[in-house]
């Protein structure tokens, strides 16, 4: 019974031993450091102006939709009202051509009323006069300038009918038209102008904190000039670079945990979101000693999966990286 007991211990020793070897000759995890990094954003006016008001300064915390400097452009306030002005004028042109005065159809009425007289006139002495013509107490010549009276009066009373219709009717189609396109192309400057002078107003497009302010009261900016950069400091990651061949199947959605050193070493989850292949520059290569091939580098992206306060772009963060980030 002794030596049964004494051959088990043996054996348990000796399994022991064989593991604390398999562990010892284990290689060491890779440790992989990476970075925390955030969105930033610069923000620049869309047009030119004056800085007037500055509501915001480096370390300020501003939401989305924040007013964080004001621009002024009496340039463009002036061409505004000038606008405003050359609209009401086309305005006031598509209601004339789209109207007539009652006063012009009234007169041309009369008109027509009075070349109708006077072609009852002139037919009641033609016919006189070709009475007369028969009794041989008038001449020919009479009798054809009565003719020729008439048919004056004839054209006279249908060119006072057409300036009637005329009044009537208004302006032409093609003037309506053009009278119309005028107000429109006026209205289209002058929301244009007006959407300009609301882009005097920068605002926070994000919730984030001001990290540069390169605006100065009294300045002059011209577009695409930047005044602040943000960081969205509400939603960072994590970024790694990492040889190919240690990739080993990671994919995107695959969590491992990593620790933040300037936090006291808190030990952190993440979550893969981006596996891109960087540039040819990046890149290890091999040496003909050795036989290898070159290895590509990629980026890697993380995402905590739940918030950690406290963390600043800029950060280091540690990874003991094996194969596949497992």
């Amino acid at each position: 019974m002794g030596r049964v007991l004494r051959l088990l211990i043996a054996l348990a020793c000796l399994g022991a031993l064989g593991v604390s070897l398999w562990f010892a000759t284990l290689p060491p995890p890779l440790v992989v450091q990476g970075e925390v990094s955030t969105d930033r954003v610069d923000i620049s006016p869309r047009v030119s102006g004056r800085i007037r008001v500055l509501n915001a300064d480096v370390g300020d915390t501003v939401k989305r939709g924040e007013i964080i400097a004001e621009l002024e452009s009496p340039q463009l306030v002036a061409a505004m009202h000038a606008t405003e002005a050359a609209l009401g004028v086309a305005q006031a042109d598509l209601v004339r051509v789209n109207s007539t005065r009652p006063e012009t159809i009234a007169a041309r009425q009369a008109e027509v009323d009075a070349a109708e007289a006077d072609v009852v006139l002139y037919q009641t002495n033609q016919q006189r006069q070709e009475r007369l013509l028969s009794t041989a107490a008038v001449a020919q010549a009479t009798v054809d300038e009565a003719r020729r009276n008439l048919e004056a009066a004839i054209r006279k009373r249908e060119a006072a009918q057409a300036n009637l219709a005329l009044a009537v009717a208004g302006s032409s189609k093609e003037e309506k038209a053009l009278a119309a396109t005028k107000v429109d192309q006026a209205r289209a400057t002058l929301d244009q102008q007006k959407t300009d002078i609301a882009e005097l107003t920068i605002r926070a497009p994000i919730d984030g904190q001001v990290t540069t302010r390169v605006a100065e009261l009294g300045e002059n900016f011209s577009p695409g000039a930047p005044l602040f950069s943000l960081i969205d400091i509400g939603h960072p990651w994590f970024t790694f670079n990492l040889r190919e061949d240690l990739l080993d199947g990671l994919k995107i959605g695959d969590t491992f945990a990593v620790t933040v050193p300037a936090l006291g070493n808190l030990r952190v989850d993440v979550k893969v979101t981006v596996i891109n292949a960087q540039g040819q520059y990046a890149t290890w290569r091999a040496t003909r000693a050795t036989g290898d091939f070159d290895l590509r580098t990629f980026e890697v992206r993380a995402e905590p999966t739940t918030p950690v306060e406290g963390l600043r772009p800029g950060m280091s963060v540690i990874a003991s990286w094996t194969r596949g980030g497992r």
